[in-house]
């Protein structure tokens, strides 16, 4: 029987605890004993591994989410010499088209992955996100304008597929990392995935700066988009394919380990009922298909058939149902799972609003506060790239690893909120003193956001998600809860970005005139996800086991030894499921 527990898969970066214990018989002790191993385990190598492969992905993420915000400004000198915007610039629909169509993707990769993820297994659709996103930006690079294509269209529909795929690995990265990680260090190694959208967005400025020095000669001479000749616009149009197309070659490295990924252990037992398995190798084995001594036959047979009843018995009492469409409106359906489910979607949601309304506009932000400004083309392209650095530098990074260090001890409950909080202060700072505080003091600002985004919900509303829903739903619910976060992107994009310039052309006013009154609207959604924070629970420092059974009522496949000495007080409708 030993060979049939034997389970697919597994690399240096993720190990197939199944298969360690495929010689046990009893499948409930070769749940306890695999769990118990993951659980317990010793911060080490395999975990680092783990994190970088995850987190690879999010890296490429951030990359091409980005990197776009950076590219716009190089294809303003390509394509839109002369607009109504200005030289240089594309029309602000076009420039907005550009930048939501990733999220409109991104929707869609969340939410269906995240579903497909409980449906077949974490393991089999793993990988397969990369690919889109690899494919789609090799794609975009390759994506020219003739009398029969549209540019912006054929770039549009290429950043939608890549949004499919950056969207698939939310869920995918969270709940692997998730099921994967030691319970002391859950929530680090979560963050620690997570954290790499820091390093993505510092690659894109980096690789932004070394396209800029490369075509230095070439765009000197220009003094503005007036003088961008041919060798200009050839330079800036060879630099955004660059810039765009980097973002494939880190998820070429981690696509490898990703395909060859074990089904997580949680998975395994909980959902795909390897529990069903070995009662299905013991009914057949009584009834007959054995080898062996036959003179021992019988009182196997007898031994087996008792077994079977018991784990039958066990099932009916404990176990979760399967999942379907169902049971998933059944049980969110009831306000203390629903609950939940409104608070980890809700504040991402909220968050997101601000935190793609900042990050996709930086270089409008930078040119609010006077930093963009040079002496030629090459020196303002070089400062918008050396000003997204800072940025990130000073703020995304140093917030991303401020959570890691901190998220097993103060919990995540404390710093969502607390991030909330501290962001609605800052952002009526800004909004409220936007005349009256010097550029020095706005960038200021502006960075220590960035900071409270990264050390506070942006990080929190990741990890959350994918530990206090149930096995059976974990994949489906964060991926509606990263949804929810990238559909209040798309309206930070759509409905609050285009405000920024509101009436300032009309009224003669410089661009950017209204950012004062878009940060007075990011402090009122801070003010929500502040509310909606307190639905959540703390989860630090407990198995995923305690907090189905603690937040659903739910004991997954335990032993009888430890159902026995459970503190849980089932109630008839609990033991009823």
């Amino acid at each position: 029987m030993a060979d049939n527990n034997v389970t697919e898969g597994g690399n240096a970066a993720f190990h197939n605890y199944v298969n360690d214990f495929a010689h046990i018989e009893d499948p409930n002790e070769r749940r306890r004993l695999a769990l118990e191993k993951i659980d317990n385990a010793s911060f080490g190598w395999e975990h680092i591994r783990a994190i970088t492969v995850a987190g690879v992905g999010f890296m490429t993420d951030a990359y091409d989410i980005f990197a776009i915000n950076l590219g716009i400004t190089m294809m303003g000198y390509v394509y839109w010499g002369q607009t109504i915007n200005g030289p240089g610039k594309p029309p602000t629909s076009t420039a907005t088209l550009l930048k939501v169509s990733t999220s409109v993707g991104t929707v869609i990769g969340q939410f269906g992955f995240g579903i497909l993820a409980d449906i077949v297994g974490r393991k089999r659709i793993y990988g397969s996100e990369l690919m889109l996103m690899i494919g789609a930006t090799i794609s975009q690079c390759m994506a020219g304008h003739s009398e029969a294509i549209n540019f912006v269209a054929v770039l549009t529909f290429w950043r939608i597929v890549m949004g499919i795929g950056i969207g698939g690995d939310y869920p995918l990265s969270s709940i692997i990392t998730s099921e994967f990680a030691t319970t002391r260090w859950r929530g680090a190694m979560m963050a620690a995935v997570f954290a790499n959208q820091g390093w993505g967005q510092l690659m894109g400025a980096i690789v932004s700066i070394v396209c800029m020095a490369g075509f230095k000669n070439q765009l000197e001479p220009s003094h503005s988009a007036k003088d961008c000749g041919k060798v200009c616009r050839q330079a800036l149009d060879m630099s955004w394919r660059i810039l765009v197309g980097w973002g494939c070659v880190p998820a070429m490295a981690a696509l490898y380990f990703r395909l060859t990924i074990p089904e997580t252990p949680r998975y395994t037992f909980d959902v795909s009922r390897d529990i069903e398995k070995a009662q299905k190798d013991i009914e057949k084995y009584t009834n007959g298909d054995t080898s062996g001594d036959n003179s021992d036959k019988n009182d196997e047979i007898e031994a087996l058939r008792a077994k079977a009843e018991a784990l039958a018995t066990q099932q009916a009492s404990y176990a979760p149902p399967k999942a379907s469409f169902k049971d998933f409106c059944r049980h969110f359906g009831q306000w203390k799972h629903g609950k939940i489910l409104i608070g980890t979607a809700g504040s991402w949601f909220f968050l997101d609003i601000a935190f793609y309304g900042l990050g996709l506009n930086n270089s409008q932000i930078l040119k609010a506060i006077h930093f963009d400004k040079g002496d030629n083309l090459y020196s303002t392209l070089m400062k918008n790239s050396i000003g997204n650095l800072i940025l990130v530098c000073a703020g995304a990074i140093p917030g991303y690893w401020i959570s890691v260090v901190t998220i097993d001890t103060i919990g995540r409950k404390p710093i969502q909120i607390g991030g909330f909080l501290i962001l609605v202060a800052l952002f009526c700072i800004i909004g409220f003193g936007y005349y009256k505080i010097h550029d020095g003091g706005l960038l200021a600002c502006y960075i220590l956001c960035q900071l409270f985004e990264n050390f506070g919900p942006n990080t929190t509303t990741f990890i959350v998600p994918g530990e206090v829903f149930p096995t059976r739903y974990r994949s489906s619910a964060h991926g509606i809860s990263a949804a929810a976060g990238k559909i209040g992107a798309i309206i930070a994009q759509v409905v609050i970005g285009t405000l920024i310039d509101h009436n300032c052309a009309r009224d003669g006013k410089p661009a950017g005139c209204w950012l004062n009154h878009v940060m007075e609207i990011f402090a009122l959604f801070m003010l929500c996800g502040f509310f909606v924070s307190f639905l959540i629970p703390e989860t630090k420092r407990k198995t995923l086991e305690q907090l189905s059974e603690e937040l659903h009522g739910e004991i997954q496949w335990r032993p009888p030894h430890e159902m026995e000495h459970s503190s849980h007080d089932f109630n008839e409708e609990e033991k009823s499921v």
